[in-house]
């Protein structure tokens, strides 16, 4: 059982404990679950590329069609080389692939997880 001691505090509006202490049996049963370092790293750097509004456009657009660049920049009314440098990033992180038609590349998102993902993010945004 782990040891506490009771703090008094005026009226505080923290969202903190009021006792000092932890919980053993709680912290040995989430320190199992935990991914690695390396994992947890990877999973950051993929949620970063979520942070970036054109980003999150360009990938809410491929999940409805793949498109090609041309396609994205009508769309988006954004310029190609920018366009171009963001799928670049996605598609190195693996969030989009290509498809060649003739001389055309399309652009989807890599898989069904990208997808979920942002009807996720988007369920919880609607909900608040």
């Amino acid at each position: 059982m782990p040891q506490t001691v009771s703090i008094r505090h005026k009226k505080s509006t923290s969202e903190t404990c009021e006792t000092i202490g932890i919980h053993p049996e709680r912290i040995s049963k989430v320190f199992s679950k935990m991914p690695d370092s390396s994992c947890l790293f990877e999973l950051s750097d993929m949620f970063k590329l979520f942070g970036d509004n054109t980003r999150i456009r360009i990938l809410w657009a491929l999940s409805e069609s793949e498109m090609c660049v041309c396609d994205l920049c009508a769309l988006l009314e954004m310029k190609q080389p920018a366009v171009s440098h963001q799928l670049k990033n996605l598609k190195q992180a693996r969030i989009v692939r290509t498809r060649r038609e003739g001389k055309v590349i399309y652009y989807s998102l890599d898989d069904e997880h990208i997808r979920s993902l942002l009807n996720l993010g988007m369920e919880h945004i609607q909900e608040l």
